[in-house]
């Protein structure tokens, strides 16, 4: 085969989870609950924040963006894997491929970022109360949501080109869900040392410094939290980041098992069922976390649902 072939192949199959029909039913049911339960939780907390204004506050701001990722992460990858589910051949063309992979590493990105932006804004609330509002106004908040999506799309332009200009020779098969990353890295017929080197680089830069300012902002967090003297102080304080603190251990933890080592991370199953978890679980459990552990997004919920039973009431009459 010549060179011009082996290095632009038109399309892949995807290998999936199971190549039993059974099995790929079942999982096209309940995949496509969780999906539907992960788009609705998050376009109606985005709707929730917008409609009560007691919500417009910056770490509100910052969670809307976090929704908007998280639905949008989901839906780079779920929908295809849905019809996979029911398709004879599981194939993706090569430009379909090489979006899944921008879009799902980008959002992957600006999730990680926004973490670490939503630490810093835990931070100055509990730290700084006073001048809370003074340093996280409107345009700081702005610029560091741009920071976000603009790191974490650069980040996934530079690893899309560099992964799709390796020849891919006669290998079409990728072992995985969707076009990750490193499944397709591994399709090449040459040395991939240099790609896997920058993979790792870019996971340290992108993974590392973000987890390593939460790190240093919960640190600062809790040393504020135990000097409050009163129980009370100390409870509310730390419910102002408990919801955050949750996802960020859930959502780093998994990426730093997956990305930091790319030679002798996981294998091949386990990639799926991580890429699954970011993919299905995180998006559908991000605004479960941050609605039954948060008073104000409670109640929320309340008051818009108590409108609702009004205005239900009225037509009803």
């Amino acid at each position: 085969m010549g060179t011009e072939n082996e290095t632009w192949v038109r399309e892949f199959i995807l290998l999936g989870l199971s190549s039993d029909w059974d099995t790929q039913v079942s999982l096209f049911v309940l995949f496509s609950i969780t999906y539907v339960v992960t788009v609705l939780g998050n376009v109606l907390i985005v709707l929730l924040i917008r409609l009560d204004s007691r919500l417009h506050t910056p770490m509100y701001f910052f969670l809307t963006n976090l929704s908007l990722v998280d639905v949008s992460y989901a839906t780079s990858i779920v929908p295809q894997m849905l019809v996979h589910f029911l398709a004879e051949h599981k194939v993706i063309p090569r430009v379909s491929c090489a979006a899944q992979l921008f879009f799902s590493l980008g959002l992957g990105g600006i999730e990680f970022v926004l973490l670490a932006v939503m630490a810093y804004d835990r931070y100055v609330a509990v730290c700084e109360p006073l001048r809370y509002s003074v340093i996280m106004h409107g345009g700081l908040c702005a610029r560091l949501a741009i920071t976000s999506w603009v790191s974490g799309s650069v980040n996934s332009l530079m690893h899309t080109a560099i992964t799709f200009q390796l020849p891919m020779c006669s290998n079409k098969c990728i072992d995985h869900i969707f076009c990750e990353l490193l499944s397709m890295v591994r399709l090449a017929c040459v040395d991939t040392s240099s790609s896997e080197t920058a993979i790792m680089v870019s996971s340290i830069v992108l993974l590392m410094s973000p987890f390593c300012l939460v790190l240093s902002s919960y640190v600062k967090i809790i040393s504020t939290i135990l000097k409050i003297r009163s129980t009370e102080g100390r409870k509310k304080a730390f419910h102002t980041c408990a919801s955050h603190l949750t996802v960020v251990v859930l959502c780093y933890g998994m990426a730093i098992f997956t990305y930091i080592q790319p030679r002798s991370g996981p294998s091949a199953l386990q990639e799926k069922l991580i890429a699954l978890f970011y993919a299905i679980l995180m998006p559908m459990l991000n605004p479960m976390i941050y609605s039954l552990r948060n008073k104000e997004v409670k109640g929320a919920w309340q008051k818009l649902l108590c409108q609702l039973s009004g205005l239900m009431s009225k037509l009803a009459t």
